[in-house]
């Protein structure tokens, strides 16, 4: 149950994360360097909380 929440706590933060960036008054393409990045490490982040790494 506990890996469930941390997984879920994970996804809602990178989630929000991505929602902030979406509201920065930067480029375009900087917005979009700036997103990608934070899914890497959102995936990342959910492979180590379900134990893959």
């Amino acid at each position: 149950m506990s890996l469930l929440i941390s997984a879920l706590i994970t996804f809602l933060v990178v989630i929000l994360v991505l929602y902030l960036v979406n509201l920065l008054p930067i480029d375009g393409r900087a917005k979009q360097i700036v997103r990608i990045i934070v899914i890497i490490i959102g995936i990342i982040s959910l492979l180590r909380v379900l134990a893959v790494f």
